[in-house]
C-alpha cells in the first residue's frame, strides 16, 4: 500500500467528494476484493470508509444501485449492460463500469440424482433431454440478463442443446441454489462459487463444466455504479478503484493471502459458508463430485497483474452480442459507442497509474471460446450474426426475482 503518497493525494484537489461509500455485494467468493478493501485498511489511505451491504439477490442489488441506496456494487458484468440498454428495467439508465473484479470461477452443476442416472457428461445430458418423455429439465441461473444465464446458454448451445427450447430455466439467487437443488425444484444450475462446490460438499450435486472451460479468463464481475454517480463524484470513483486495485493485488500476492482471504469472507456477515467450500476453488483446486481432481489453469482471478481489472471495451461488447443472439435485442446496438460510454477507461487509467498497475495498450482483447469461435471485438455485429439469431425473448426478462 502506498500510504504516504495516497494521503498526500487525498489532501489536495483530488480529495474524494464523499468520504463514506455504500458498497453492495452478493455472498460470492468473487466479492472478496470488496470485503478485503473495506475491512483490511485498503480504503482509508484514499480518504474513504467503505460500508458493505450484503444483498439477497441480484435483482435487489440492481434496484438499490439504481435508486441510490448503494453508491457502487459488485455486479454481474452483463447486468450493467442490460441496464444501459433498458433490459429488465422500466427504462435505460446510464451506467458505469469502473473496473473488473474477477475472471473465471463460475460453474455449471447438475443434481446428484441425475449423476446417479449416468448424466455425467454433456453428451449424456443431451441424450437424456432428447430421449425423455418427461417434463423438461429445469436449469437455474441468477438473472435473465446476468452472466450465468449467458454462460449456461453458450455452453448448452455448444453441446447441441437448445437453451430456449430443450430445457426450462429458472431464476434463483446464488445462496439459494443448493437448497433448491435439495428440494428438487431444479435439476441443475450455473452460479458463482462457493455454491457449486457447496453442492458437492453436501452430496447434492456435481460439476459438469467450469465457465473458464467456455472462455479461458472470461470477464465476470465488475465494480459498477450509475454514470451519474461517477460524473458527480469522479474523485470518489477514482479513489475507490485505487483501493480495490490494492486489495485485489494483495489477495494474489501469495497463497497465504488467498487462504486468509477465504477465511475472512467465509464469515456470517459475508458469504456465510464453510471455508472448506470456498478455499479449494479459490486456489484453483477442483473436484467435480465424480472422482476427478485437477489444478485449474484458469482459476478465479482478482488481479493477474491488472489484466483482470482493465475494463476492456471488447468485454462489454461481447455481452451485447449475446443479448442480440438470444433475442433480448431486436437490432444491433452501437456496440463500440455503448461500450465507450459504459467502460470508464479514463478513470481506470488514472487510478491504475496512481497505484502502479500497468494498463494494457489496447482496449480490445482476443479469446477463443469453447465452440472454436474467436472473439476480438473487431466486428461485433458480424460476430453476433455468426450465431442463429432468435426472436425477441420478452419472457426471458420476466419475472426478475
Amino acid at each position: 500500500m502506498t500510504t504516504i503518497n495516497a494521503l498526500a493525494w487525498v489532501s489536495g484537489s483530488d480529495a474524494p467528494e464523499r468520504s463514506i461509500v455504500n458498497l453492495g455485494f452478493m455472498p460470492l467468493t468473487d466479492s472478496a476484493s470488496l470485503i478485503v478493501a473495506a475491512t483490511q485498511g485498503f480504503a482509508q489511505p484514499y480518504g474513504l470508509t467503505l460500508h458493505l451491504h450484503r444483498q439477497p439477490s441480484w435483482s435487489a442489488l440492481r434496484d438499490r444501485l439504481l435508486n441510490g441506496e448503494l453508491d457502487a456494487a459488485h455486479s454481474l458484468y452483463s447486468m450493467i449492460y442490460g441496464l444501459q440498454l433498458g433490459l429488465g428495467s422500466s427504462s435505460p439508465t446510464d451506467m458505469a463500469v469502473l473496473m473488473g473484479l474477477a475472471q473465471n470461477g463460475q460453474s455449471i452443476n447438475l443434481s446428484a440424482s441425475l449423476a446417479t442416472e449416468g448424466v455425467t457428461t454433456a453428451e449424456a445430458l443431451a441424450h437424456r433431454i432428447q430421449q425423455s418423455s418427461q417434463a423438461p429439465l429445469v436449469l437455474a441461473h441468477t438473472l435473465p440478463t446476468g452472466t450465468h444465464a449467458l454462460w449456461l446458454y453458450y455452453w448448452l448451445a455448444a453441446k447441441g442443446i437448445h437453451p430456449l427450447e430443450d430445457v426450462s430455466t429458472a431464476v434463483v439467487p446464488p445462496p439459494m441454489m443448493v437448497e433448491h437443488l435439495r428440494a428438487g425444484r431444479i435439476d441443475g444450475y450455473c452460479v458463482g462459487e462457493p455454491w457449486g462446490a457447496s453442492a458437492i460438499e453436501q452430496g447434492l450435486g456435481v460439476t459438469l463444466a467450469t465457465t473458464q472451460s467456455i472462455w479461458p479468463d472470461h470477464p465476470e464481475k465488475v465494480l459498477a455504479c450509475t454514470r451519474a454517480f461517477a460524473e458527480q463524484n469522479p474523485n470518489t470513483a477514482r479513489a475507490l478503484i485505487c483501493a480495490l486495485l490494492d486489495a485485489s493485488r494483495f489477495i494474489e500476492e501469495s497463497l497465504e493471502n488467498r487462504r486468509s482471504t477465504a477465511q475472512l469472507i467465509s464469515g456470517a456477515a459475508y458469504i456465510n459458508a464453510p471455508v472448506s467450500a470456498i478455499e479449494p476453488r479459490m486456489l484453483g483446486q477442483y473436484t467435480d463430485g465424480l472422482g476427478q481432481r485437477w489444478q485449474d489453469e484458469h482459476p478465479l482471478r482478482f488481479f493477474h497483474k491488472g489484466a483482470v481489472n482493465m475494463p476492456y471495451l471488447s468485454d462489454g461488447m461481447w455481452f451485447m452480442t449475446q443479448f442480440r443472439r438470444w433475442g433480448l435485442l431486436r437490432n444491433d446496438p452501437d456496440y463500440v459507442g455503448v461500450a465507450r460510454q459504459v467502460q470508464q477507461l479514463s478513470l481506470y487509467g488514472e487510478a491504475a497509474a496512481r497505484v502502479g498497475v500497468e494498463v494494457p495498450g489496447q482496449p480490445l482483447r482476443s479469446a477463443t471460446l469453447i465452440d472454436g469461435r474467436v472473439w476480438d471485438g473487431q466486428d461485433p455485429a458480424g460476430y453476433a450474426r455468426s450465431f442463429t439469431l432468435h426472436a425477441l425473448a420478452d419472457a426471458m426478462l420476466n419475472p426478475l426475482t
